[in-house]
């Protein structure tokens, strides 16, 4: 809890991802993958090796960006310093873990940006959602572009946000919640189905609830109903075991890993 308070003291973030939640959410994560280490390890395995075969099949070798690099826990950061001339990091966030690993590689740097592009809708400072992508992944030279577990997480805070408004943001009304949801996952994927560069998508798509005995207490569709066809690899990511989110339940969810999704 001490270590948390002093990570939400020091953290440089700009004040709307601060008002908004999203550092504080980043803080809650990297908590959560302290306590989850183990639990954790397989799904971050597969999503490193998902984005290492998105590397040996990248031709352009200039540029590469990652969207919600987050603690960079699942991204092979070694690699892709190694492929390519730049790596851009991209995520509303970037803690002091992630900002300590980068300086051991020179052409790696940070970009901090909205990636849901509902901020303005939710700061008062748009009517509609924006556009959801930095310049960087449309450049000549960006020859891949991931979307690191990133997909899933978009529409949560601005659907919580929409949900307990007692006016609308934009167009969208309170009781637009799943509407809204997946508009934002679908914005995303538009946006990475225009893009030249190769896309790797890793991204987790429903969420089990499970007790003890193994019985199914329910179910979550984390992507609004979006379905993203048959992907390269699937596996099941334990991110809550029992203890965790509760005594006597433990949250699953399914992944798909796409090496080059407009494939």
């Amino acid at each position: 809890m001490l270590l948390d308070l002093l990570h939400l003291l020091i953290t440089p973030a700009p004040r709307a991802q601060r008002r908004l939640g999203y550092l504080r959410d980043s803080i809650w994560l990297m908590s959560r993958a302290r306590r989850c280490r183990r639990a954790w390890a397989p799904h971050l395995a597969a999503s490193r090796a998902v984005m290492r075969a998105a590397i040996a099949g990248t031709e352009r070798r200039d540029t590469a960006v990652v969207l919600g690099s987050g603690l960079l826990l699942d991204v092979p950061l070694t690699d892709l310093a190694r492929s390519f001339r730049r790596v851009v990091l991209v995520d509303a966030v970037h803690l002091r873990p992630a900002q300590r690993a980068i300086r051991a590689f020179s052409n790696v740097e940070t970009l901090t940006a909205d990636l849901s592009g509902a901020m303005g809708l939710m700061t008062g400072a748009a009517r509609e959602l924006e556009p959801c992508l930095p310049p960087v992944c449309a450049e000549p030279g960006t020859g891949l572009v991931i979307s690191a577990n990133l997909l899933s997480q978009l529409p949560i805070r601005p659907v919580a946000r929409l949900e307990a408004s007692r006016r609308p943001l934009g167009g969208w009304t309170p009781a637009d919640g799943d509407a809204f949801g997946r508009r934002i996952v679908e914005a995303h994927l538009d946006a990475l189905a225009g893009l030249k560069a190769r896309v790797c998508l890793v991204t987790d798509i429903d969420e089990t609830e499970e007790d003890r005995q193994g019985r199914i207490e329910a179910r979550h569709d984390l992507l609004y109903g979006v379905r993203l066809g048959a992907p390269d690899e699937a596996w099941t990511w334990e991110l809550a075991p029992f203890g965790e989110a509760a005594r006597n339940r433990r949250l699953i969810h399914g992944v798909a890993g796409f090496s080059d999704w407009r494939a």
